[in-house]
């Protein structure tokens, strides 16, 4: 759980501004769009083998990893979002002589936080699956039982961590569905 929240955290830090103002103004999509590709093109695991060999063993060395997968769908869909947002309400607000950050803030994101906390939710689903790889590099969680299990030939335990990781990323959906009943306007709900 401490690597999932970390890791989202950082990523939400990096992929949420820049989705919001690229998306704002409209410009970046074709640079998003290859982060996101190149992004995912990674494998993690590899990564995390490449992190260890240069830098040793530590913390960081599994965050990386973790918030090179989880920044593309932050990114790609927080800019998404904003540049879904009907164009009406928008020229309204600036007509009424909101400045940008208001119209950003006070009508855009509103709109787009549906969006947004999918492409949150993706990545916090995609890090909860993935996060078990910190079991190889010695930090533990919940991957300490696979791959103890793999190793022992324990195919028990290594059902009982899988079944677990499992049951964490459904506690997450349904952390991130209710997030989304607190936070999304009933309106914009019934409109999605």
């Amino acid at each position: 759980v401490q690597y999932t929240l970390e890791a989202l955290a950082i990523a939400a830090a990096i992929g949420l501004p820049v989705g919001l103002v690229t998306g704002h103004y409209g410009r970046g999509g074709n640079a998003l769009a290859f982060i996101a590709v190149a992004g995912r093109a990674l494998p993690t695991f590899g990564l995390l083998v490449l992190m260890t060999l240069s830098l040793g063993f530590g913390l960081i060395n599994v965050m990386i990893p973790l918030v090179v997968l989880a920044v593309p769908p932050i990114l790609v869909t927080t800019y998404e979002a904003m540049r879904s947002v009907d164009p009406a309400p928008v020229d309204a607000a600036r007509g009424m002589g909101m400045h940008e950050v208001e119209v950003l803030f006070r009508v855009e994101l509103p709109v787009a936080l549906p969006l947004i906390l999918g492409g949150l939710r993706s990545a916090a689903i995609q890090i909860v699956s993935t996060a078990t790889i910190a079991a190889y590099v010695s930090l533990g969680g919940l991957g300490r039982y696979i791959v103890d299990g793999l190793y022992q030939r324990n195919y028990e335990k290594v059902v009982g961590g899988a079944a677990l990781v499992a049951l964490m990323a459904l506690a997450t959906l349904a952390l991130f569905w209710g997030i989304t009943r607190l936070t999304v306007s009933r309106g914009v709900l019934r409109s999605n």
